[in-house]
């Protein structure tokens, strides 16, 4: 078995794994305890039009009497504001959004063009083959633009850098190098058609060296961003629509009164990691 084979093998089985690693997460989240219940206001799945004025199903009297109106297509709605568009980063800080928002925008093209790339294979018709050819280069124009701007807002800006840590920076350097290895490999030494269909074939014999690296550090990424806090894509749903907007009533017999009683029942896992508790002296009884 040849070196590029083995490459082959190994973006395929990571593009399977960060779907595996994904879902993996997704589902510790769906298992995880019921949270520290916030209830913020205004929230999108409050039917009878309250979701408009931040309203809530507890202005009805005897509310705990009436069935509850839900409006769920309101709430994806704007779950996919914020997951599509970053909307609560362009209200509050919209010279940050702007380069964040390319570059997410800029990945969500290039997962699309990955799927016309794995079509491509079994079919390419010229039209096909056009249209492919636009939506990779706009997506690696957002996705380099976008991971650049943030980049650059990092180092640059006074604030951000208190604040931003070296993992931060490898992970934007980490999409960055992947970002530019493959617009290298497209614009200078292969067509994405042909590297497709040799990779997905296990018949890429031969390619340049810099193709093999580009598709090492692709599938790095692949397995690394479901591992790292880079896979808020899978926790933004839990966080809105099981945190934020979760105002379900804790009403005798509920599911949530069942399972606050078993999270009640669970001793804590985490250790206390302060020193022995001490009797309170005169002076820390002073106030």
């Amino acid at each position: 078995m040849t070196v590029d084979v083995i490459v082959s093998v190994f973006i395929i089985v990571a593009m399977i794994g960060f779907f595996v690693l994904s879902l993996r997460k997704a589902a510790l989240f769906a298992r995880m305890q019921i949270h520290a219940r916030l209830d913020l206001y205004p929230m999108p799945r409050e039917g009878a039009g309250r979701a408009a004025y931040g309203g809530s199903y507890m202005e009805e009297p005897e509310w705990w009497t009436k069935p509850r109106q839900l409006d769920e297509v309101n709430e994806v709605k704007d779950i996919l504001k914020e997951m599509l568009f970053i909307k609560k980063l362009y209200v509050n800080q919209r010279t940050l959004w702007v380069g964040s928002f390319a570059m997410h925008m800029g990945f969500y093209v290039l997962f699309g063009w990955s799927i016309l790339l794995l079509v491509s294979v079994f079919w390419r018709p010229d039209f096909f083959v056009a249209g492919t050819w636009i939506v990779g280069a706009v997506g690696f124009a957002l996705g380099v633009s976008g991971t650049l701007l943030l980049l650059v807002r990092r180092v640059t800006d006074r604030v951000l850098v208190k604040y931003t840590t070296p993992l931060e920076y490898v992970n934007l350097m980490l999409l960055l190098t992947v970002l530019l290895t493959g617009a290298y490999v497209w614009m200078f030494e292969a067509s994405p058609f042909v590297v497709a269909e040799k990779v997905l074939t296990l018949q890429a014999d031969g390619l340049p060296p810099i193709i093999a690296i580009h598709l090492v550090l692709l599938g790095f990424a692949f397995l690394y961003i479901p591992l790292s806090k880079m896979s808020h894509y899978v926790g933004k749903f839990f966080a809105f629509h099981k945190v934020l907007w979760d105002n379900d009533p804790n009403l005798p017999g509920s599911d949530v009164e069942r399972r606050f009683r078993q999270a009640a029942a669970q001793p804590a896992q985490t250790s206390w990691s302060a020193s022995k508790s001490a009797q309170p002296s005169s002076e820390t009884s002073k106030g």
